[in-house]
């Protein structure tokens, strides 16, 4: 392995908790109760999507293209809200060592996100200088499990898919990195992310892992 792609939302930082209680609360103004286990749904899909899944969980139905829109952009606006105040301590543990360790190593790194505030928060939480590229929701059209976000970086750092290793917390994470012919950390359950290459229970297992071979 020659790089290492980053997902954002529970890998760096744990921002899946603004994107929930975003999500609640418009749920709360549509008239119903979005909860916690729902909010799985979720994980590494796109903002559209998530709005598709949260819009089902309440039975709502024959909205507008412009009506979703909008519904999704008013989330977007709490989120940033709730994120504007984010700092470095709210990355999550080991991830500034293996962060180190990896530049020291020599290899290059990508994040891989979903979110189109992917680069914002990156600079907030002070790591902007640890990454040599940034794909976001910005610049991909297609959500996990499809691999675009995770072989797009693999292109802006210069790297063949094969030599590239994914660092992710959701299942669909997993299976983009495999259909892009990437290896895979899981962070997180066996259960749900069993078929990484190694699953982790919590990202401070990192700056000690034997990264796939």
């Amino acid at each position: 392995m020659r790089a290492v792609i980053f997902d954002l939302d529970g890998v760096v930082v744990d921002t899946a908790k603004y994107h929930y209680l975003a999500w609640r609360k418009l749920a709360a103004e549509l008239g119903f109760v979005f909860d916690e286990a729902n909010n799985e749904r979720l994980k590494g899909v796109s903002r559209m999507t998530s709005l598709e899944i949260v819009l089902e969980t309440g039975k709502i139905q024959n909205l507008s293209m412009e009506e979703k829109i909008a519904l999704a952009d008013r989330k977007n606006g709490y989120y940033l809200d709730m994120v504007s105040t984010i700092d470095e301590s709210e990355i999550l543990p080991g991830i500034p060592a293996f962060l180190e360790r990896l530049r020291a190593e020599g290899y290059k790194i990508a994040l891989g996100s979903a979110s189109k505030s992917g680069g914002m928060i990156l600079k907030k939480l002070g790591l902007m200088p640890f990454f040599d590229a940034v794909v976001d929701g910005n610049l991909v059209e297609r959500a996990k499990p499809d691999p675009q976000v995770f072989t797009k970086a693999a292109e802006m750092l210069g790297m063949p898919c094969k030599d590239c290793v994914v660092i992710e917390d959701s299942a669909a994470g997993i299976a983009a990195a495999a259909a892009g012919g990437m290896k895979s950390v899981g962070i997180g359950s066996s259960e749900i992310l069993g078929n990484a290459d190694i699953v982790v229970p919590d990202t401070a297992e990192l700056p000690g892992l034997d990264l796939p071979k």
